[in-house]
């Protein structure tokens, strides 16, 4: 038999054989989800234990909004000259809203082994038979479904209160420069999530002094200009800095999808960079500490 016949005749069983390999692949993508999923489920699921503190979280929160937003309101009351309170209630709610979104997040993706210790599970989970990656692909889908809600609920409250006027606002842009942010804190808070993992004593309080060090520094309220010289240079390494401008020329000036990539190339280099490397670091942390039994210290 001919070589080209040979070909012919084994051509059947190639083919055979590369679908095994592709349904293959998608039998380990379909356990992969499952398992990613069985963590936005779990978590949840704590929110719904733990029902209570949520509605007091979102009290405060939208409390917390009102207030910011009242004080582009009532600016022209306090300085007693004639501003744009439209303009600068705008200016407050994108920092409020923007900063509420990518803030959860990173509280979501930075604490999940502090929630971990408190309910008793951490062993169960670091121990399970899947990858850090999958737990990870969980946990950041949890937390930006989560922040998404959360922030939706406060905005859809603010505009009860507030004659809004969007109708020369790229929304489109500004949805866009949003996901790129939270693609950039996706990446810092695994690289955060490291802390509580090494340090269970103090773990979670020095997350919070990093998100807070990020609400200084990245313009939140304010233009970072107003800043002191030697803190400026810092906001432009915060994500946080290039959203929240990002969103205010989309929202407030209009400006176009694509002029707005000097805003979005930051946000995804930090995310490009930054997920990889909490990966890594926590991979290596996450040895450290079954090692040294820092998994069994509550803290």
């Amino acid at each position: 038999m001919s070589k080209k016949q040979n070909a012919v005749y084994d051509n059947p069983y190639r083919i055979q054989r590369k679908r095994s390999a592709i349904g293959d692949m998608q039998h380990a993508l379909i356990r992969t989800w499952r398992a990613s999923y069985a963590f936005v489920e779990r978590n949840f699921n704590l929110v719904r234990r733990y029902w209570g503190w949520e509605v007091v979280w979102l009290a405060y929160s939208i409390a917390n909004t009102l207030s910011i937003t009242y004080i582009g309101a009532g600016m022209e009351a306090i300085s007693g000259v004639q501003v744009d309170t439209h303009y600068l209630i705008l200016y407050l709610l994108i920092g409020t809203m923007v900063w509420r979104f990518l803030a959860i997040i990173f509280d979501n993706i930075s604490e999940m082994i502090a929630w971990e210790r408190w309910e008793g599970t951490i062993e169960y989970t670091l121990m399970a038979p899947i990858t850090r990656l999958t737990h990870m692909m969980g946990q950041t889908t949890f937390a930006v479904a989560y922040s998404l809600l959360f922030t939706l609920v406060i905005l859809g409250v603010v505009v009860l209160f507030f004659q809004l006027d969007l109708s020369g606002a790229n929304l489109w842009g500004a949805t866009v420069v949003l996901l790129s942010g939270s693609f950039s804190f996706i990446g810092l808070g695994i690289v955060a999530s490291v802390l509580p993992l090494l340090f269970p004593e103090r773990g979670a309080q020095m997350t919070n002094v990093l998100q807070a060090v990020f609400l200084l520094i990245s313009g939140v309220y304010y233009p970072v200009e107003v800043l002191p010289a030697w803190i400026q240079p810092l906001a432009r390494v915060s994500p946080a800095t290039f959203v929240l401008e990002g969103m205010r020329a989309a929202i407030l000036r209009g400006v176009s999808t694509a002029s707005l990539w000097p805003y979005l190339w930051p946000a995804l280099l930090a995310g490009v960079v930054s997920i990889p490397l909490g990966l890594t670091v926590f991979h290596q942390a996450e040895k450290y500490a079954k090692r040294t039994g820092k998994l069994k210290r509550d803290g």
